[in-house]
């Protein structure tokens, strides 16, 4: 705004200043805390955009001893934007007199405010001055073609102030102005504004009257390049801004997303990955597991010599009831155990006997397979299976473990696959936790909260990709393409496939794998009709399987669905079959 003479401004000067006293400002006399007769106060702005002031205010005390002293509240808090507030710092606050007023000073600094008291519990009268020198920070505003410098000149008094005087100097000449008087938001424009003229260098602004709260509001707009002033801006917390959805935070998440996410894609295929194995090793297992035997008969042969509990942990890389429970099967079938079902009412639960033969084969057992067997029986020949309790589940931990150091020491895995879960998934906690707090401190501090939530994703996205992370050797690929195809030839077998005479024999082998294979019903009937005697009816008993009175084989499928479900049940409150 161009500048223009004072004397055009008085009548303008003493309407706004009526019309202000119609708004409750009441009499100096009135106020027995005393008035303001003048406020004078020189700003100077300097390069680097703090504002320095010299305030000097005309007191007038009154004839009695006033002890209540000069209050003057300065703005520092204003509403900025959506999600910020802009603060103004009025610091290194001094007061003097000339006149011999009382100076004692105390500054309170509030949430939206700063609150001086010059002389509070010193008595005082008549008219005198008070000088207050103080710097404020945070008032330029720089725009595309000028530095803006806007600031609460003066008022916040808590008594009527008269004749307000504001004159705002710098090294540049101004190139506009305003001024604002009345409550604090007030559009009312102030008393008078000059520039001084083409060859001045400040701005000058008047206010006739202020009413207790009122304050003066000045604007001036300076070349570019006057000040390198920035805004002081403070987050205010507000959980719709903090997460909204711009074109940038939405842009930068996704792309956030695509990073984060394809990097766990790339881990998982250089870390997770099995070995590749040509698909024609799964149909190399797809065949009777026979070979001929030293007297002429045919002897069982699994893919690669396999085990059960070995191939469940090698297919899903994970020792579970299932896997144990096949392997006490295995044990039977093989000589070292006998399963004797126990006798019992027609409506009650069904019990067994575990006994540990004394005819067992010479051969080797696999270290998890000699964990289980001792676990089993603990120093006894026998015990049923209800008895095992919560002794044996403890122990089911150790029998786990073996298994896992086991398919490690047969070159399927690296490392043991328990162990990189836990590895991974303990990574990816600790990925949430941390995009849970960078989400925290960006939803307080910024608006672009929606980053630290592609952190979070990613980082429960590896846990939960953690069960993926256990990779199998080439070996142990190629060892789990033969069990995959011994899986589909025991989905299709049938009986007619291996002579009459060693049926039961070589079937009662594939039960424990038909367990982990979720197979077991049809292969426990298979078994069944495999045990005929010669005169056509069932067999009583099976050498590792023996039933109670009055039971023979066309009993063993329901029996032996029974005995697994049973036996996982005992070792675990949880039982966990497979679905293929």
């Amino acid at each position: 705004m161009l500048g223009f003479r004072w004397g055009r401004r008085l009548l303008i000067a003493v309407v706004a200043g009526a019309a202000i006293t119609a708004l409750g400002a009441a009499p100096a006399s009135a106020s027995s805390a005393g008035s303001l007769a003048s406020d004078d106060i020189q700003f100077t702005l300097r390069k680097d955009g703090v504002l320095t002031a010299r305030e000097t205010i005309t007191y007038d005390y009154g004839s009695a001893a006033n002890s209540a002293g000069i209050e003057r509240s300065f703005v520092t808090r204003q509403r900025y934007d959506e999600g910020n507030d802009r603060v103004y710092r009025v610091q290194n606050v001094k007061a003097s007199s000339p006149d011999g007023a009382p100076t004692k000073t105390t500054v309170e600094t509030g949430e939206s405010a700063t609150t001086v008291t010059v002389g509070a519990g010193q008595s005082a009268t008549g008219r005198k001055r008070v000088v207050l020198t103080y710097e404020v920070h945070g008032a330029v505003t720089p725009l595309s073609d000028l530095d803006e410098v806007r600031w609460v000149a003066a008022g916040g008094f808590a008594v009527p102030a008269r004749q307000i005087s504001v004159v705002m100097n710098a090294k540049a000449v101004p190139n506009n102005l305003a001024c604002f008087a009345g409550d604090p938001n007030s559009a009312v424009y102030c008393s008078a504004s000059d520039m001084g003229g083409h060859e001045a260098g400040a701005a000058r602004f008047q206010q006739a009257r202020l009413a207790p709260g009122q304050v003066l509001t000045v604007v001036v707009g300076y070349p570019s390049g006057t000040t390198t002033g920035e805004p002081i801006l403070d987050h205010r917390f507000s959980l719709s801004a903090a997460f909204q959805i711009t074109p940038l935070t939405g842009g930068v998440l996704a792309l956030l997303l695509v990073v984060l996410l394809g990097g766990l894609a790339l881990l998982y295929r250089t870390r997770g990955r099995d070995a590749r194995v040509m698909h024609s090793q799964v149909a190399a297992g797809d065949h009777p597991p026979v070979a001929s035997g030293a007297e002429g008969g045919f002897e069982f042969t699994p893919p690669d010599g396999v085990r059960p509990g070995q191939i469940g942990t090698l297919i899903d890389e994970q020792a579970d009831v299932v896997d144990v429970t096949a392997t006490i099967i295995d044990l039977a079938v093989r000589g070292h155990i006998l399963i004797e079902e126990l006798p019992h009412e027609r409506f009650s639960s069904t019990d067994w006997s575990l006994v540990k033969r004394t005819d067992a084969p010479a051969e080797q057992l696999r270290p998890y397979e000699k964990l289980l067997f001792d676990a089993l029986f603990a120093g006894r020949d026998q015990v049923r299976l209800s008895e095992l309790g919560d002794a044996f589940s403890g122990r089911l931990a150790e029998v786990r473990s073996a298994l896992y150091d086991d398919v490690v020491g047969q070159g399927w895995f690296a490392r043991r696959p328990d162990s990189v879960r836990t590895r991974w998934t303990t990574a990816g906690v600790a990925v949430t936790l941390v995009g849970v707090a960078a989400t925290v401190a960006l939803a307080l501090l910024t608006h672009v909260a929606l980053l630290g939530l592609a952190i979070v994703v990613a980082g429960a996205a590896l846990a939960v990709g953690a069960q993926y992370m256990p990779a199998k050797t080439a070996r142990g690929s190629s060892v789990l393409a033969h069990t995959l195809g011994f899986r589909e030839y025991l989905h299709r077998a049938d009986a007619d496939e291996a002579p009459e005479d060693q049926r039961l024999r070589l079937f009662s082998r594939y039960l424990p794998y038909a367990v982990v294979f979720d197979n077991v019903d049809r292969w426990a009937q298979i078994v069944a009709t495999s045990g005929a005697g010669g005169n056509g009816h069932p067999a009583d008993n099976l050498s590792w399987y023996h039933g109670p009175a009055e039971w023979d084989l066309s009993n063993f499928a329901d029996s032996m669905r029974t005995f697994t479900l049973t036996t996982s049940g005992a070792i675990s409150a949880t039982r966990q079959f497979r679905s293929f």
